[in-house]
């Protein structure tokens, strides 16, 4: 008897099974598995060893492809190749996988291969295997082209179809359109012509769309609209690269699988929540996209706003994504933006000043920057959300470049005790009890309270009790992109947001946009700080100051 070895949803496959064998499709939630054969379907049967309880057998991507549109573009060179081949040595991906690059080069195929291995040699997180390599290197493709030719699309077609036959794909494909907004309607429009959008019976075809989805609202309406015409809701997978870190999800198992939190996460205890996500590093290359962006639509519109709809949401009636979109559109729906736009919001530019131990220069001097540019490079904002959870409490989101160092934060402060026996010596030194949660890039929870310092006097200060992933569990955290992608080829879109929140998130920012254009210019800032002074004022209007992670 052959040794068998266990695949996605129960299906078994034999070692030793020739290649030209057609595996299995995708799995119901039973653990049955719907098998084809050269006749066509073959009956549903529920393998006996398959124990749906059993953590250790995490779940693997049925037979497909992936096609990286930009393929030669940074995004897939140090993130999306490399996730690729670490879900591969993690063995979460299809012996067949197949990936195909589209890009305008003149390369074949094996030049496409020697790409994806200086990448993934460079950037992967798990060790290099050469075997892991020779498996993953097979199913590469390359079709050289651009988005308006049609000869380019039919090599493409042809080129899947070849892959279904070679590797067993299952016409299973997964399109990825790491390029430029303004090109997301010309790509779409040629899957459909060329019919490759339309997968065959018994398969699926599905659209990954990286940020920004629009720069307003009307653009977002559009592109909605545009992709739409081609996929359906449910084969659109709008990629927050975000909401794959591990501490984002930990999100939803810090409120809802523990009793010690979720009573005090409302407004009877919590005084207000601070996001942050502050970078190092300036716009580097990026001008070209940056510029005309800023950091409001960049960051704050995408993934501090989805930071904010986890933190706030109520809990979902289950972990699945229909349920987690409901709750997270409450959130967002009820969001207030500030009565006065000029006191609740501050943009900033950055200035030259010292960096990492080295002068740095600003925006305006950055190369390909208009030196007249208003582009915003730090964004802070007051909102408040209108329900019975969280009313009077504040949200202050921020965002920037060049600032102090790279860090991304929640932090709900809480209301301080409401009657102090202590003499007000003693507690001088004490501040807000607050639980914070670190999102990078030391992944964890802080929990900060006041502690009697050791002595004969009764004197009490902050101090903090840290749980950091890296200590407390033995396998690493893998990349984000590394779950997005594997959840793409899963079909969960439990991670992803859809374009109801899209939509709701531009609402938000539109008139702080609007605003922000008819008044002035942003407030410059020194690199190496931590803001414009202005951001500070913010704060101080309410008596409070922000955290200094």
């Amino acid at each position: 008897m052959s040794k068998r070895l266990p695949q996605r949803g129960g299906a078994e496959r034999p070692v030793g099974e020739p290649s030209g064998a057609a595996p299995a499709t995708g799995t119901p939630a039973d653990g049955t598995a719907a098998a084809t054969g050269p006749a066509g379907p073959l009956p549903h049967w529920t393998n006996p060893l398959r124990d749906q309880g059993d953590r250790r057998l995490p779940p693997v991507a049925g037979p497909c492809g992936l096609v990286v549109f930009g393929v030669t573009g940074d995004l897939s060179r140090k993130k999306l190749m490399p996730a690729v081949y670490d879900l591969a040595n993690r063995g979460l991906l299809p012996p067949g996988f197949s990936l195909v690059g589209f890009a305008r080069r003149d390369w074949a195929d094996e030049d496409f291969a020697q790409i994806v291995y200086e990448a993934v040699k460079e950037h992967a997180r798990t060790p290099f295997r050469e075997e892991v390599w020779r498996q993953l290197a097979d199913g590469m493709r390359f079709v050289p082209g651009d988005f308006s030719d049609d000869t380019a699309f039919k090599q493409l077609r042809h080129a899947v179809e070849d892959l279904d036959s070679a590797r067993g794909t299952s016409g299973n494909y997964a399109f990825y359109l790491s390029v430029p907004p303004k090109f997301f309607p010309a790509v779409v429009r040629q899957l459909k012509k060329h019919g490759l959008a339309n997968a065959p019976e018994g398969s699926w075809r599905r659209a990954v769309i990286e940020k920004p989805f629009g720069r307003d609202l009307a653009s977002a309406h559009e592109l909605n609209a545009v992709v739409h015409e081609v996929f359906g809701p449910d084969q659109v997978f709008r990629i927050d690269h975000y909401l794959g870190k591990e501490t984002v999800q930990n999100i939803l198992a810090l409120r809802f699988a523990n009793t010690m939190f979720e009573p005090i996460w409302n407004r009877s205890f919590v005084d207000h929540v601070q996001i942050t996500m502050a970078e190092d590093i300036g716009i580097g290359g990026r001008a070209g996209y940056y510029d005309g962006i800023g950091a409001a639509r960049d960051v704050i519109q995408n993934h501090l706003l989805q930071l904010l709809a986890l933190t706030a949401m109520e809990e979902p009636a289950s972990f699945d994504a229909q349920s987690l979109l409901a709750e997270k559109l409450k959130v967002l729906k009820a969001v207030r933006g500030p009565a006065d736009l000029g006191r609740d919001t501050v943009r900033g530019q950055y200035a030259a000043g010292w960096q990492g131990g080295e002068q740095v220069v600003g925006y305006l001097e950055e190369d390909g920057i208009d030196p007249g540019s208003v582009t915003d490079t730090y964004a802070a904002v007051r909102l408040e959300i209108d329900n019975r959870r969280w009313a009077g409490v504040p949200f202050y989101l921020r965002t920037g470049k060049r600032l102090g160092r790279r860090v991304t934060e929640i932090a709900v402060v809480l209301q301080r005790a409401p009657h102090s026996p202590f003499d007000t010596e003693a507690t001088e030194e004490l501040g807000r009890n607050a639980i914070v949660i670190r999102v990078q890039p030391d992944e964890g929870v802080t929990v900060r309270f006041g502690s009697k310092v050791p002595g004969t006097s009764m004197e009490i200060r902050d101090v903090t009790m840290d749980f950091a992933y890296g200590e407390s569990f033995t396998e690493s955290s893998p990349e984000a992109y590394e779950r997005l992608i594997l959840d793409v080829l899963l079909g969960d879109a439990n991670l992803f947001p859809r374009h109801q929140e899209v939509e709701e998130s531009w609402k938000i920012l539109d008139p702080i946009e609007e605003y922000w254009a008819a008044h002035g210019r942003p407030a410059p800032y020194a690199s190496g700080g931590w803001g414009p002074e202005e951001a500070d004022e913010m704060l101080a209007r309410d008596g409070r100051s922000w955290r200094r992670p």
